[in-house]
C-alpha cells in the first residue's frame, strides 16, 4: 500500500494516511489504549511522519485518539456513558434522514433503496453471517438520501463512533439479523412514503442497537 503513495499530491495523500489509520481503528486493529508512534506509522506506509502527524492531530480533535503524557497518542478508551450519549444523538438525528428521505425519494433513490431491499432480504435468507460491510452500506444510503451535506457529516461521525467502540452489541446471537430485518423495514417504509412509519421504526432501530451494547457490555462484565 505505502509503496503507491508518493508526494505527487500532498492533499491526496494526508486524506489517505487519514482514512487508513482511522480505518485501522473502526476495524479494531488498533484498540483502546495502544499507543500510534509516528515513526512506526511513517515506515508501515512508507511515507513521511507529516502526513502521520497531521492525521493523528485530526482524529484527536474527533475523539478517536488522545495524547498523554510520557506515553504519546493512544487510541482513546470512550466510556459507556458516553456511547450512550452518542446513541440518544443519532437516534434523533437517523429519525430527521429518514424524514427527509421520505420527503426527498426521487426515482434514483427509490431505486437504490429498492435493490438495498433486495440485498438485506438476500442475507436474511441465509445462515447468519457478518453484516457490517452491508450494515455500512446501509447507513450510507439513509444518510445519504436525506440530501444534507451537514446532517451527512454529523451522521458519519457518529456511525464511525459506534462502529469503534460499541460494535460488541452486534456479537450478540440474533442481533445482526434483527438488525437487518429492522433496515429492511425502514426502508420499505420510505419506499412505500410513510413518514411517520419510517421515523417510528428508525427511533425503534437505535433503540435496539442500544440495548444490545448495554447487554453485551453487562455479559463481559459477567465473565471478567
Amino acid at each position: 500500500m505505502g509503496s503507491n503513495w508518493t508526494e505527487d499530491n500532498l492533499i491526496s495523500i494526508r486524506e489517505r494516511v487519514y482514512l487508513h489509520i482511522k480505518d485501522l481503528i473502526l476495524d479494531g486493529e488498533f484498540k483502546a489504549g495502544d499507543r500510534l508512534v509516528e515513526r512506526e506509522l511513517a515506515e508501515r506506509l512508507n511515507i513521511s511522519r507529516t502526513p502521520i502527524r497531521e492525521a493523528l492531530f485530526r482524529l484527536e480533535s474527533q475523539g478517536f485518539v488522545k495524547t498523554v503524557p510520557r506515553k504519546g497518542v493512544i487510541v482513546a478508551d470512550i466510556s459507556e456513558k458516553e456511547i450512550i450519549e452518542v446513541f440518544t444523538i443519532l437516534s434523533s438525528l437517523e429519525v430527521l434522514a429518514a424524514k427527509l428521505a421520505v420527503q426527498k425519494l426521487d426515482k434514483e433513490m427509490e431505486s437504490k433503496f429498492t435493490d438495498s431491499i433486495r440485498k438485506v432480504e438476500e442475507y436474511l435468507n441465509k445462515p447468519e453471517e457478518d453484516a457490517s460491510e452491508l450494515h455500512r452500506e446501509l447507513n450510507h444510503l439513509l444518510y445519504s438520501s436525506a440530501k444534507n451535506v451537514k446532517l451527512y457529516e454529523m451522521l458519519s461521525g457518529l456511525s464511525d463512533y459506534i462502529r469503534a467502540f460499541a460494535k460488541i452489541g452486534h456479537k450478540n446471537p440474533g442481533r445482526a439479523k434483527q438488525s437487518m430485518e429492522e433496515h429492511l423495514k425502514i426502508m420499505e417504509a420510505i419506499v412505500n412514503k410513510e413518514m411517520e412509519m419510517a421515523e417510528y421504526l428508525t427511533k425503534i432501530h437505535i433503540e435496539n442497537s442500544k440495548k444490545a451494547y448495554i447487554e453485551a457490555v453487562q455479559q463481559s462484565e459477567k465473565k471478567n
